[in-house]
């Protein structure tokens, strides 16, 4: 960030959420216009599937992948654990799912009673405009929390 180049050793943990644009279920009815593949959006989930490899693969003894659910046609290897944002005290339901290698599973910190899913009208998941992406995309305060007490 500073223009310097820094040795900094070998990661003790390392927790990644990499974009899903290309890659999530949500995104799956963009690969086909007319009945056809669209090769350029699968070329990016290709793509976007090559970074979640080469994350999983890096040198850390631990490591956590956190993604929403990966569209079929990418055939992405099997979570290790799937989670919900009102295990973490947010009072909604929306999967998350998480890839992991030497960690223990999340354990949930503050179950609440989920009172809508992303998909429902009038949550903040689903108000349009520039920001929806981007609001949509968001780890939930609770979970970054639970991660940085369990595994920090």
């Amino acid at each position: 960030m500073d223009g310097i180049e820094h040795e900094i050793g070998k990661w003790d943990l390392l927790i990644a959420h990499p974009p899903c644009t290309y890659t999530s279920n949500a995104g799956a009815k963009h690969l086909f216009r007319d009945h056809k593949l669209n090769l350029e959006r699968y070329y990016k989930g290709l793509c976007g599937k090559a970074l979640f490899q080469t994350i999983l693969m890096a040198d850390c003894d631990r490591i956590v992948v956190e993604n929403p659910i990966p569209s079929k046609i990418f055939d992405f290897p099997e979570p290790s654990q799937v989670i919900q944002p009102y295990e973490y005290g947010h009072p909604v339901s929306k999967k998350t799912l998480l890839w992991e290698k030497g960690v223990e599973p999340l354990r949930p910190t503050n179950e609440v009673e989920p009172k809508a899913n992303c998909h429902e009208a009038g949550t903040w998941f689903m108000k349009g405009g520039n920001d929806r992406q981007r609001n949509r995309a968001k780890t939930f305060p609770g979970i970054a929390k639970a991660m940085a007490e369990q595994w920090g």
